[in-house]
Order: C-alpha cells, then structure tokens, then sequence
C-alpha cells in the first residue's frame, strides 16, 4: 500500500535510504500489511504513523489508484498495489525511520 499525503495541491514523498531497493529515488510512504487480521487501511494508518509521525483516521482515506505490477528483480513477482490518499491528518510530517529514509520533500 501507499499513501499519497496531499495539502495545498502538493503531496509528501520519502527518499528510500539503505534499504537495498530503490535507494536514492523519492516515494510515497508505503508499506505492507502487518498481519492476517490488518485490514488495507489499518495498515495505511500504522505505516503512517511508523514512516511520518502523522496520524490519519481510515474514514478520511480514499482509494485512488490500483496497480497490477511484474516485479522481476530480485525475484519474478506479481503483485498488486493501492494507492491512498488523505488530505486529512494530526502532526507535523517527520522522519521517523532515519535508517530507511534520509529527506522528505513537498
């Protein structure tokens, strides 16, 4: 899942730092889901508040893009990626994993 943080007609991306994919290159924040039991937009909310320091409630996401995607470096993988968006949250947009990602940009 990723999350498309929109404000003033602008949105947040995160700089990917020593993960060992796609370092260097700006994203949305993203992530996957944490469990079994994780609906979709309980894991937008954690992964918001675990990669920015924000807080969102699920009922202000909006699902705004669905991507089916080949994945073939490291390995051959399909996979299937939502896309979020808020325009609503609590805080102040923070880095708060400085071992994965070393800039945020609006």
């Amino acid at each position: 899942m990723y999350l498309v943080l929109v404000k003033d007609n602008k949105i947040l991306l995160s700089r990917r730092y020593n993960t060992g994919f796609q370092d260097g290159k700006y994203s949305f924040p993203a992530g996957h889901l944490g469990g079994d039991d994780e609906t979709f937009s309980e894991a937008v909310v954690r992964e918001a508040r675990e990669e920015v320091g924000v807080e969102l409630d699920s009922a202000d996401l909006e699902l705004v893009h669905v991507m089916h995607r080949r994945q073939r470096e490291p390995t051959d993988e399909r996979r299937v990626n939502l896309f979020f968006a808020a325009r609503k949250w609590k805080g102040e947009t923070k880095i708060m994993e400085p071992s994965k990602c070393d800039d945020l940009l609006v």
